[in-house]
């Protein structure tokens, strides 16, 4: 082999050198973005873990609001009812104590 071919496939390996350290450099930039992606993506799972169980817990509350109402009306129509009894009662007893 000639000196004039040496340095030719010398300058083209020098040439495809160059271009390899150029693509490392591009997938070692990639390689970061991918693992700051990687640990974005993590801390949105935690985060959303976090706000299910919140929502978890604000549902259990609701449901012990949602169940406030019903009780309540269920008191008043009980007292409605004994009222309404009790005046029936009261009225029979007066009308049963004025025949006697």
């Amino acid at each position: 082999m000639e000196e004039t071919e040496v340095a030719v496939k010398l300058e083209a390996h020098e040439h495809e050198v160059g271009s390899l350290k150029h693509r490392v450099t591009d997938l070692e930039a990639q390689g970061g973005a991918i693992h700051e992606l990687a640990i974005s993506v993590n801390r949105m799972a935690v985060s959303i873990e976090s706000m299910m169980k919140e929502l978890n817990r604000q549902g259990e509350h609701l449901e012990v609001l949602e169940k406030v109402p019903g009780e309540t009306s269920k008191l008043i129509k009980s007292a409605i009812v004994t009222a309404l009894v009790g005046g029936v009662i009261g009225s029979a007893t007066t009308a049963l104590l004025t025949l006697l």
